[in-house]
């Protein structure tokens, strides 16, 4: 039978911005939280006993700086935002358990908006 695949596929953002530059990231040097986010979801997956059906997976930017430290989760393509342990605790219990997004960690619709298909950019 082989090794399933996961049902869903949690894609953390662990970028990083050199110390001093203005722009904001994901894993800031001036907040501690933010570096133990990737360790957090993952030790809660495993304690929770779902790793083997929810990979989390370690990304660079995602592009969306101004409202990290963000996840992005698929299939569903629903990014969260601002988040906290706390957060992912509650986006693990209620999205990925659940089966319920968490409407008000979700990114805004004007900083998300549709995708653009691959073909309408070939020039």
């Amino acid at each position: 039978m082989g090794i399933p695949q996961p049902a869903f596929y949690i894609f953390k953002c662990q970028q990083s911005a050199p110390p001093g530059m203005p722009k904001p990231s994901c894993v800031s040097q001036t907040n501690p939280e933010s570096q133990q986010l990737m360790q957090h979801l993952s030790q809660s997956l495993m304690m929770k006993g779902i790793i083997a059906t929810v990979s989390p997976i370690q990304t660079s930017c995602l592009n969306r700086c101004q409202q990290g430290p963000v996840i992005l989760v698929e299939p569903g393509h629903t990014m969260y935002v601002e988040l906290t342990k706390e957060k992912i605790d509650r986006i693990i219990d209620e999205h990925i358990i659940g089966g319920n997004v968490v409407s008000e960690y979700v990114i805004n619709d004007m900083d998300w908006g549709e995708p653009i298909p691959p073909d309408s950019m070939i020039r």
